[in-house]
């Protein structure tokens, strides 16, 4: 057995992609095979030792474990809200820890996983980002949240089918290790087969690199908007005073969709910020080249935040505005706020 001194300096076999496992591999004089074997018990199996490797020779297998580590996900905290979300704190190695949502569905779960500690975004709205960026999520971490979960699930659950990237950080921020982590999650072969159909990025707008995403995966895409002009905002989201709208529109516009696809668009009502009709109607103007959908998130309201919720007949005024422009608009009332889990709470603090 591997001694505790040792596994300390074991590489996480995880964080390896394709290519630097195949090279390693090589290196030590086993078949290629082996790398589609091994990818197979990491991801679709869900191994948790190498010993579990059934189908791979002992001495192989010893190899392994002499150079790396399967490390487990560590959930140390499980709180459970009244509407059946479960919002799971994660132990990072490093002593950092993240916060992921289960999100019951009525025939489906949808978890909402992280891809940083912290997040450098500085949206005036959202908690996240109050004590700004820690670091990046390896691939292993921003992986282990879902399998994680699907280990904490009983046997007669409901299925876990859609994965949102929508916790902490921004994902286009974390570029490499999300796309690798996506690859992995939508792998028929030896990975999470999940369906591409079921992955959703959220961003708040990285343009450059839409680019890069729509080359590199087939995932849904979402974009935080909140605002239909440049100077509300860069007033809610700093990141509009390096990429403004206009360029953001231009990049959905450009992004290239499957014919019945369309782009999310997430737009927080904030009590009088951008709630009038006068807004819906700019932000109808504003999206009218893209194929969009849009989802009004009533605001989410959290200590230290000066911000407030719509009333209600102001959130369906803003709705029918949209409507009646022929948008398929939908009000999308966070589930897990009593836990803080609803959208833009998230803080994965002890």
């Amino acid at each position: 057995m591997k001694s505790q001194m040792t596994s300390h300096f074991c590489q996480e076999i995880k964080d390896l992609d394709r290519m630097q496992l195949a090279e390693w591999i090589a290196s030590h004089g086993l078949s290629k095979f082996r790398n589609e074997q091994i990818q197979r018990w990491l991801w679709a199996r869900r191994a948790r030792s190498f010993d579990q490797m059934t189908d791979i020779s002992k001495p192989t297998r010893e190899m392994l474990d002499s150079h790396f580590t399967i490390a487990p996900p560590r959930i140390s905290r499980v709180e459970t809200s009244a509407d059946g979300s479960r919002k799971y704190l994660f132990a990072l190695k490093d002593g950092n820890t993240i916060e992921t949502v289960l999100i019951p569905e009525k025939n489906h779960y949808t978890l909402c996983i992280s891809t940083q500690v912290g997040c450098a975004m500085g949206c005036r709205f959202c908690l996240t980002g109050k004590s700004g960026l820690t670091r990046n999520l390896s691939k292993a971490e921003i992986l282990d949240q879902v399998l994680g979960v699907l280990d904490e699930l009983p046997g007669n659950a409901m299925p876990l089918t859609n994965i949102v990237l929508m916790g902490m950080g921004e994902p286009l921020a974390n570029y490499e290790n999300v796309r690798q982590a996506v690859d992995i999650m939508t792998d028929n072969r030896v990975g999470l087969q999940l369906s591409n159909r079921r992955v959703t990025l959220s961003t708040a707008g990285i343009v450059p690199r839409l680019k890069d995403l729509a080359r590199d995966t087939k995932i849904r895409l979402a974009v935080s908007l909140n605002a239909s002009d440049d100077q509300t905002r860069s007033y809610l989201m700093p990141v509009n005073r390096t990429y403004p709208i206009a360029s953001l529109i231009a990049a959905c516009t450009a992004y290239p969709l499957a014919p019945r696809d369309k782009i999310t668009f997430e737009y927080i009502l904030l009590k009088g910020v951008n709630d009038s009709p006068a807004d819906a109607g700019r932000l109808a103007d504003l999206l009218r080249p893209v194929k969009a959908k849009i989802n009004l998130i009533p605001f989410n309201e959290h200590p230290g935040c000066d911000f407030k919720r719509p009333e209600l007949h102001t959130i369906e005024a803003f709705q029918e505005v949209l409507l009646k422009r022929h948008y398929t608009s939908v009000i999308r009332w966070s589930k897990g706020a009593d836990i803080s889990a609803a959208c833009g709470q998230l803080r994965g603090e002890h």
